[in-house]
């Protein structure tokens, strides 16, 4: 549904566009918005793959599994169908640990 909503909203704005004889601002824009997200994209790639780093680092350490050690009551009371020691535990332990840090679009490490 959500891919139609876009698909008209951009849809409506060339045609404003091309009604109100203005397609080449358009077309800058779309052009402009286009180099913006590129740059973006590469920025927030070196970020992510610097902090999926360290929490990679910090996995093979044994940091994840004492915070989720620390954690289970919490985790417990949160999934209480989780079974004890299920591989999930530890998966969601390191989403919380990268959310709390601000770091949630970081937070799926590879290895999990």
């Amino acid at each position: 549904m959500l891919n139609y909503l876009w698909a008209f909203m951009m849809l409506a704005g060339i045609l404003w566009g091309a009604v109100h004889g203005t397609m080449d601002q358009v077309t800058q824009g779309a052009l402009d918005s286009a180099r913006e997200a590129v740059s973006l994209c590469i920025t927030m790639l070196g970020v992510m793959a610097l902090w999926t780093g360290i929490l990679e680092i910090g996995q093979r350490a044994g940091l994840i599994e004492q915070i989720a050690g620390k954690m289970k009551p919490i985790l417990k009371f949160l999934f209480p169908n989780l079974p004890e020691g299920h591989p999930a535990g530890d998966a969601i332990a390191t989403n919380v640990i990268a959310n709390v840090l601000g770091l949630g679009w970081a937070a799926t490490p590879a290895g999990l």
